[in-house]
């Protein structure tokens, strides 16, 4: 016990505190208690001064240090009327909490559906997916996001919510999409997210109102390598995207891609590397071993990035009517290579001639 490294205890419904024992575990790295219903004084010292806010958020009643975004803990409370003052809140929070809650959802519930399939205002409305529509909202703060609501007529809705549920709890990185909160009664979920102002990079291929220079596509394929990477071989437990594409990745103000839409991912399980599955694949995207036999790995993300790569500097969709019987945008690209790449290249993203030799070697790898 002693030389724990990794105690992972979130999502498991645990009540109480934290033992202050376990900081004793000096070689204890990695804690996470997030998304249970524990109380008390969070530790703090030993192993637990090295933990961040992410290891202990939305739980019933922790409190300690500032820096871990916890409330402060009321030591002044003379013992005796501590223990009434919990005993009592026990049944008050919840209660009032509760109440808060589906009141808040119902109001936004009733606004949704009172523009039926159109959602909030349509001036709000940001697109929408497989599964559901995205439109902007505001906090109260001021703070920008985007509000994921679901379409609970499809059965794998349901399924799409829960699997960003669990997943984006389980995962954080500057390359990634945020989930702020996640908002479900029994006739309607929704996701909280992290506004990207820009925009996806589809928009920025196809439209005609915006264009990217070659140093923007590069930066742009770099943080998505850096997000995958993170999926693959940085988190507790290797994710794969299973749908990556240019509408799911989003930039910033300052053109910072991050991946969202995790509604299709899958959870490699220890020691896996890889699963069977039958989930619903973007056709184009989809790597060979998958449409053969439903079988998906991190090797399914990479393929999907190759297809990606190829996708932005050509401008042309993998989906194209010019792709049909055996010439598909790999072969296309792959034949084009040996007889001059200006000619597949989108010629709007190149500014002089010896850009093409750095374009050429990035097709090589895609």
């Amino acid at each position: 016990m002693l030389s724990l490294k990794v105690l992972d205890l979130s999502y498991n419904n645990i009540s109480g505190v934290i033992p202050k024992s376990l900081e004793r575990l000096s070689y204890l790295k990695i804690f996470y208690a997030s998304f249970n219903i524990l109380e008390g004084e969070i530790p703090n010292s030993g192993c637990f001064v090295n933990f961040t806010a992410k290891s202990f958020m939305n739980n019933y009643a922790l409190c300690g240090s500032p820096r871990l975004q916890a409330q402060p803990c009321k030591n002044n409370i003379p013992r005796q009327n501590n223990k009434a003052l919990l005993h009592a809140l026990k049944y008050i929070f919840p209660v009032f909490g509760s109440i808060i809650i589906v009141v808040a959802l119902i109001i936004v519930y009733k606004k949704w559906k009172n523009k039926t399939t159109s959602g909030f205002d349509d001036n709000n409305f940001l697109g929408s997916g497989s599964f559901g529509s995205v439109y902007k909202g505001i906090l109260a703060k001021g703070t920008e996001v985007a509000v994921k609501v679901f379409n609970l007529d499809l059965d794998e809705a349901f399924r799409s919510f829960d699997v960003e549920c669990e997943v984006m709890g389980k995962i954080l990185h500057r390359n990634l999409v945020k989930v702020i909160t996640c908002c479900s009664t029994i006739d309607f979920k929704a996701l909280v997210l992290e506004f990207m102002p820009k925009g996806s990079l589809e928009k920025w291929l196809y439209s005609d109102n915006h264009a990217l220079n070659l140093l923007q596509i590069i930066n742009i394929m770099i943080d998505v390598a850096s997000a995958l990477e993170y999926l693959h071989f940085g988190s507790l437990v290797p994710v794969v995207h299973c749908d990556l594409k240019p509408s799911n990745v989003l930039l910033d103000n300052d053109m910072v891609a991050h991946v969202g839409d995790f509604g299709i991912a899958k959870l490699l399980g220890e020691g896996d590397s890889m699963k069977q599955t039958m989930t619903l694949v973007t056709i184009g995207y989809m790597a060979p071993e998958y449409g053969l036999a439903g079988i998906i790995s991190v090797k399914s993300d990479v393929y999907s990035y190759g297809i990606l790569l190829m996708e932005t500097f050509t401008r042309r969709k993998p989906t194209d009517e010019y792709f049909s019987g055996e010439m598909d945008m790999k072969r296309w690209v792959k034949t084009s290579l040996s007889g001059g790449i200006n000619s597949v290249v989108d010629p709007s993203i190149v500014q002089e001639k010896d850009e093409y030799i750095v374009i050429k070697t990035i097709m090589d790898l895609a």
